[in-house]
């Protein structure tokens, strides 16, 4: 591939996506044969693919990660403060690309569909030569794109993605998530619902109509009801919805008090706006105030909704304002917030934090193999522990390339000092709480596998 490709700053976006879906999976023009696995890279530079959502629900969450990804890539090439590689227990990597190849890069729309992200991904492989995908802020997205990726015989670092089935039943031995999952919030925020609002609850929840708010609705309701709170209803949203009002109106007639939103990005701004607006935050039921709950969301949601976020419950995967609060067992974190915040001039988001991680972890972990192949990357990172990354000590599993680390359950502040110290931490759940079995039920159970790593070619 030459230079010419790219422009300055290593970007280019892919072209034709749509007509990319149309090319024949098996068949890998970049396959170097000697090499022995697909779009092994030259001797002076490699290709990585960046697929995020910059249309759609989960726009805002995409942009931030596209930022995150270009400042790894920064960092990885040398540029800039280096950010946490200054930070990282593992220091395989010294800011010359890796294995002294330049990194580059290629990005394509999800546009928050599978179908889009399949062909955007496939498109950076079978174009472009990405010898790595990463990206998403759906789990749609990230279990169609971790299969294509598994097929392909190309690494795939998930982005934003929350649902367990990602790392669950669909998981695969070609993918990897930094990020946490619809378990872990349930296990973590529970235990908080009930302490903060009683035991004797009845929830009615409103399901983004896609696999992660099913497997979150699941995770909440097991937890919430083995503390003693009943579900009343459920009732699933298409992920196009923008304005929940009809979803709304049933919620103060039907014997709950209190209100799970299952939503994420731009569905969780509108349904919590129109939530208030329907006055549920002032209302009583069952001679309780009425709450609403959000168990997932991040310091861009709190910024869309504004003051409706206030006193919201909810997890995070990581906050930018942890070292500072809690100490050096989350060491890194300031040195990204600073990298991140000198060149974009406003702190990360949780999704900027994982992807930028995420890429640092693979680029780590092809230094440390001394080798692109996807089964020597694999190897890698199974079962490698490590710290410096801003969430403490955290392990990859090998058994279902999960990582498990504490778990954040944080509050919308009532008197915000500005636009973006908008959450407070309530609670660091630690990690013990948190794990549970590969086979785990929700997970699939004994019948989910990872399957064999692929190399491709």
């Amino acid at each position: 591939m030459s230079n010419s490709n790219f422009t300055r700053r290593g970007m280019m976006k892919t072209g034709a996506v749509a007509g990319a879906a149309g090319l024949t999976l098996p068949t890998y023009l970049r396959a170097d044969g000697h090499a022995g696995f697909t779009n092994a890279p030259g001797d002076s530079e490699v290709v990585l693919g960046f697929n995020v959502p910059q249309s759609g629900p989960y726009a805002d969450e995409g942009a931030d990660e596209l930022r995150a990804y270009e400042l790894a890539v920064e960092h990885l090439n040398g540029g800039g403060d280096g950010g946490m590689l200054q930070t990282f227990s593992s220091k395989a990597l010294d800011g010359t690309g890796i294995l002294g190849r330049e990194v580059k890069y290629v990005t394509g729309d999800t546009q928050t569909k599978s179908d889009a992200a399949r062909a955007s991904a496939r498109s950076m492989i079978e174009k472009d030569g990405a010898i790595m995908i990463t990206g998403g802020s759906s789990s749609g997205v990230a279990v169609a794109v971790q299969a294509l990726c598994q097929e392909a015989g190309i690494m795939f670092m998930a982005g934003l993605t929350h649902s367990n089935d990602t790392t669950g039943k669909d998981r695969k031995a070609n993918g990897f998530r930094h990020f946490f999952n619809s378990y872990m919030t349930g296990a973590a925020l529970a235990p908080v619902l009930a302490a903060q609002y009683g035991s004797d609850r009845k929830a009615y929840h409103l399901t983004a109509d896609y696999n992660w708010g099913y497997t979150t609705e699941e995770a909440i309701r097991a937890s919430t009801e083995a503390m003693g709170w009943e579900t009343v209803n459920s009732v699933k949203t298409p992920l196009t919805q923008t304005d929940f009002s009809s979803y709304i109106a049933p919620v103060l007639n039907s014997g709950a008090d209190v209100l799970v939103l299952n939503h994420y990005g731009g569905n969780m701004i509108n349904s919590l706006t129109n939530a208030v607006q329907f006055g549920l935050r002032d209302a009583q039921a069952n001679g309780k105030n009425f709450e609403i709950v959000v168990p997932l969301y991040s310091e861009l949601m709190a910024r869309g909704a504004g003051a409706n976020i206030a006193g919201i419950l909810g997890s995070q995967n990581w906050d930018w304002k942890i070292e500072n609060q809690l100490g050096a067992k989350y060491s890194g974190t300031n040195a990204f917030v600073q990298s991140f915040g000198t060149k974009y001039g406003f702190p990360p988001s949780q999704a900027a934090h994982t992807t930028y991680v995420q890429t640092l972890l693979y680029a780590d972990a092809v230094q440390r193999a001394g080798s692109f192949a996807p089964c020597a990357v694999v190897e890698a990172l199974e079962d490698f522990e490590f710290d410096g990354m801003g969430n403490g000590t955290t392990l990859y599993r090998g058994s279902d390339h999960q990582c498990f680390k504490d778990v954040l359950v944080v509050r919308g502040k009532e008197n915000p000092e500005n636009e973006f110290d908008l959450v407070e931490i309530v609670e660091v759940t630690p990690v013990e709480q948190v794990t549970y079995s590969p086979d785990h039920p929700q997970m699939g159970g004994a019948e989910a596998s990872l399957g064999e790593c692929n190399n491709g070619a």
